[in-house]
């Protein structure tokens, strides 16, 4: 069972300070890590880190970034920015193509597995703070073709995509990283424009969801990342089959729970794996108090076995 919890979480390295905490969880089961600006110096430095970290675990990881391209960029010491996705889109679909193509052969090249991108998000709204040009588009229809064309390409040059924010972050008028935004549309106005990219694109390997309150999910405030109806619809109405991951848990729209409650409250939701931007005494300390829950709490055991059923295929199905 301690296994089967620490495969569920995709950390950050945590820093030079962390690096026996990080590598003491590498140990215990860990899922995957995630690498920011500050694990990336050189390309001979990170393909080195990666190797060093896949030698330390005994398991298969998650390698992952997020590398959209323009604003969300973590390699921009090593080369010049990619442009945005929206800019990409405008310079045609052909541009678009190949600069994934490029993204994702770079990211194999250091060994990476794992992209959190792109974004399936409608950019409805202009005032929009955390989102504008990371989405393709204000049009739907666009941003379904662009999310198929990038993950696809991602696909083919050994890369999983992972498309983001379920269930739609492109009408926020506030930044999950600060508060929790609040999207007040009614259901069908969401499945029409927001939710449209994911049912389009409902076959891809890996959900994000967001820290939003949506009002036509839930009555009471509840992030959608912690939500049984949203997660619920994103399994029973659209038929997802694959692994739902969080948007990173430190962030203020999910913190007010704290964050074993946090992850309680998303696993019984029904989500997979949650991401921590670093591995720290406060996190690792969290993950061993979860495994205690786990053991003594027949539900949530439950879903970390069916979890880790979707977990373990996925990697199984594409990890080397």
């Amino acid at each position: 069972m301690e296994k089967m919890v620490y495969q569920k979480f995709i950390l950050g390295t945590g820093g030079i300070e962390n690096r026996e905490i990080f590598e003491k969880s590498l140990i215990k089961g860990l899922g995957g890590v995630i690498f920011f600006t500050r694990d990336i110096d050189s390309k001979e430095q990170f393909t080195g880190l990666v190797s060093k970290i896949k030698k330390i675990s005994n398991n298969k990881l998650f390698l992952s970034i997020d590398q959209e391209g323009g604003r969300v960029e973590r390699t921009e010491k090593i080369h010049a920015r990619y442009l945005s996705p929206r800019y990409a889109y405008e310079k045609g679909e052909k541009f678009l193509l190949n600069q994934t193509k490029k993204i994702a052969k770079e990211l194999e090249s250091y060994g990476l597995n794992l992209n959190f991108a792109p974004c399936a998000d409608v950019n409805t709204n202009p005032k929009n703070p955390i989102i504008g040009e990371r989405s393709f588009s204000d049009n739907p229809e666009v941003v379904s073709r662009c999310v198929k064309i990038v993950s696809e390409e991602y696909r083919k040059n050994g890369i999983i995509p992972c498309i983001k924010h379920f269930p739609g972050h492109g009408d926020a008028s506030s930044d999950s990283h600060l508060t929790l935004p609040i999207i007040d549309l009614p259901l069908n106005e969401m499945e029409k424009c927001h939710i449209k990219p994911f049912k389009d694109n409902i076959d891809i390997e890996m959900i994000m969801v967001a820290h939003l309150y949506c009002t036509c999910f839930d009555s009471v405030s509840t992030p959608s990342s912690l939500s049984k109806n949203v997660i619920g619809y994103l399994r029973n109405v659209l038929k997802y089959e694959g692994v739902v991951i969080t948007d990173d848990m430190v962030m203020k729209g999910v913190q007010a729970y704290g964050s074993l409650e946090a992850c309680k409250m998303a696993i019984r939701a029904g989500v997979d794996m949650f991401i921590f931007r670093d591995a720290n005494e406060d996190v690792v300390r969290m993950i061993d108090d979860l495994v205690k829950e786990v053991e003594s709490d027949e539900v949530l055991k439950q879903r970390v076995i069916e979890s880790d059923e979707r977990i373990q295929r996925l990697k199984k199905e594409r990890l080397k």
